[in-house]
């Protein structure tokens, strides 16, 4: 009753406890000002300077406790969500709104075979042995290809398995996999490769469509701030007047750059946030059409629109 009372007029906000989203997703709570002490063992912790209370549950259980309206936000994989919405009735409407591309833990749900077997098309395993534990979305995966192929007498036979999904074909449990994918050196050294992709993922905010918590708009505006801090840098420099039109096509900065005249006439100064990819190529640019003083700035934060 005690934990209940805390938790009351809190926004709850659903944090993966492990795994791959585990780490940046913490991070980005940190960039975020998000003040919390989680104690050892415990699954709930209470933000110090916000109204907000962390729930920490496995990432593929969050869609779940946010499509049920049990908590306000949460941040889990894209895979996830689709898996999620994959296995509702076919009359009931997703709970779940995603509000925000994370930009981590981007991966691809991708059906994988034996290297040395003679399967290479997806189509080849219907009526096979397919396992994974994206059993919803595998479901609906081969339902199409069987669809197409007109195979009626054939189904899929999807099976459920947690963990280790790369040992089956091994170990003679089935003929093809749908798992995750990161780099592939792990599917490789099981000796699979990839034939199709179910889904390509990434880390997502999601919202319940039940809530209205006022925080959510808050923390939404935080989390994109501090999004957009880490994809851009700050390009300052001095351009003669006459090519300042040439330079702002090559920094066109968000909406617009920043120009201020400087005490010579004939000279600008210009600042514009770049993407941090792209940033050597910008200056080699910029240096190209006459740009002096060229400086790049890290940004710590910041407020930016869409």
């Amino acid at each position: 009753m005690d934990l209940v009372n805390h938790l009351e007029g809190r926004l709850l906000f659903a944090v993966p406890k492990k795994g791959r989203l585990n780490q940046s997703a913490l991070d980005l709570l940190a960039g975020c000002d998000i003040q919390f002490r989680r104690e050892t063992r415990l699954d709930i912790a209470l933000v110090k300077n916000l109204p907000i209370a962390l729930i920490f549950l496995p990432a593929a259980d969050i869609p779940t406790f946010v499509g049920e309206g049990r908590v306000d936000l949460g941040i889990t994989g894209r895979d996830q969500v689709a898996e999620y919405d994959a296995g509702l009735p076919a009359d009931e409407v997703s709970g779940v709104e995603e509000l925000l591309d994370l930009g981590f833990g981007v991966c691809k749900l991708q059906v994988q075979v034996p290297q040395k077997g003679d399967i290479t098309d997806a189509r080849q395993l219907i009526g096979k042995h397919v396992v994974t534990s994206f059993t919803a979305l595998t479901q609906q995966f081969f339902a199409k290809l069987e669809g197409a192929e007109d195979t009626s007498k054939l189904r899929t036979k999807i099976k459920y398995v947690g963990g280790s999904v790369e040992a089956a074909c091994a170990l003679g449990v089935a003929d093809g996999i749908v798992d995750l994918v990161e780099s592939g050196e792990t599917m490789k050294a099981a000796g699979l490769k990839p034939i199709d992709t179910v889904v390509e993922s990434t880390a997502v905010l999601v919202k319940s469509k039940n809530s209205n918590n006022e925080l959510v708009d808050l923390i939404t505006s935080r989390i994109r701030g501090v999004i957009t801090a880490k994809k851009y840098v700050l390009c300052q420099y001095n351009i003669p007047r006459e090519k300042l039109a040439t330079a702002c096509k090559i920094t066109p900065g968000k909406r617009a750059p920043t120009v201020t005249a400087l005490e010579d006439p004939g000279w600008v100064a210009v600042s514009a946030m770049v993407e941090k990819s792209n940033i050597a190529t910008v200056m080699d640019d910029l240096e190209g059409v006459g740009a002096t003083d060229i400086l790049v700035l890290n940004i710590t934060n910041s407020r930016t629109t869409p």
